[in-house]
């Protein structure tokens, strides 16, 4: 199956790429500008692709509360014209999304038809995408996921690790719960479901996030653990470290829908931390 993938070195595009081998086409910044909607619509126009995912985004979420404009560009509207230049040709449509479309209140976790409010700018962008998508009327797939993390690109593990070398005590964060996520993982979501809409499968918007929940700190913890680095681990509340864009304190996803409708399990997020080390030769 043919599949165009906007993005090309972040943590899901590069497991797309793995995965999905030659039947590949990514689209990183040299090629298209998600800056540029119009030039993303485009690249789907003259494309031979079966199906198109979305793996791109700005994903500086505290960057975003004072370049609000940018993100909402590049998370609302371009995704909002692949979708309907998707619709025009009738192909599927996979965009992800994300947890900071919620509030982050409560504990029980978020399904996928509950009420959104984000907390910030970047929420606020990426579900000024969720709601382009949708309007297109195209055959769609909206895919939130949460605490994305790989052995390459820009996440947590690869942070706590990188300050394990200089530290033997660190302060994170332990009110904020949610469900790390493998970005293999993702991506082979993506396929799976990519490969059944082209069937004729309807899609809509799911959730696809690891498990078991945690909170930063115990993620930390199982890293350093399983990396067999000698760290001490306070656990601190939120406001004690407080950053330009708000947190969701309840980053839980409910993600009973994508099994139900795809046959998709939720992940074992401890064996992808595994898979990371070990790519990472930690």
């Amino acid at each position: 199956m043919r599949l165009l993938v906007f993005g090309e070195t972040g943590q899901v595009a590069t497991e797309l790429r793995r995965q999905g081998g030659s039947d590949v086409t990514a689209l990183g910044r040299g090629k298209v500008d998600l800056s540029d909607p119009a030039a993303c619509a485009a690249a789907i126009a003259v494309s031979d692709a079966q199906a198109v995912i979305n793996a791109a985004a700005y994903t500086a979420v505290d960057r975003a509360e004072t370049e609000e404009a940018l993100a909402t560009k590049i998370n609302g509207a371009a995704p909002g014209a692949m979708a309907r230049a998707c619709a025009d040709r009738e192909l599927p449509f996979l965009h992800v999304s994300t947890d900071y479309v919620f509030p982050g209140t409560g504990e029980a976790p978020w399904r996928p038809e509950d009420p959104v409010a984000p907390l910030n700018a970047y929420g606020r962008s990426k579900l000024a995408g969720e709601e382009e998508v949708r309007a297109a009327g195209g055959p769609h797939v909206i895919l939130r996921t949460s605490w994305v993390f790989s052995a390459h690109g820009a996440n947590f593990v690869k942070t706590m690790l990188r300050l394990a070398a200089s530290h033997n005590s660190l302060s994170v964060v332990d009110d904020q719960i949610g469900g790390p996520t493998p970005a293999a993982d993702i991506a082979e979501a993506l396929l799976v479901m990519a490969h059944t809409m082209a069937k004729g499968q309807k899609g809509g918007t799911y959730h696809f996030a690891g498990y078991p929940w945690v909170s930063w700190k115990c993620f930390a913890r199982e890293t350093f653990a399983r990396a067999a680095r000698d760290v001490a681990i306070r656990g601190i509340p939120s406001l004690d470290y407080p950053t330009p864009a708000a947190r969701p304190l309840n980053s839980r996803l409910d993600c009973a829908k994508i099994e139900q409708d795809f046959g998709i399990a939720i992940p074992d997020w401890k064996s992808g931390l595994l898979a990371v080390l070990r790519e990472l030769n930690t």
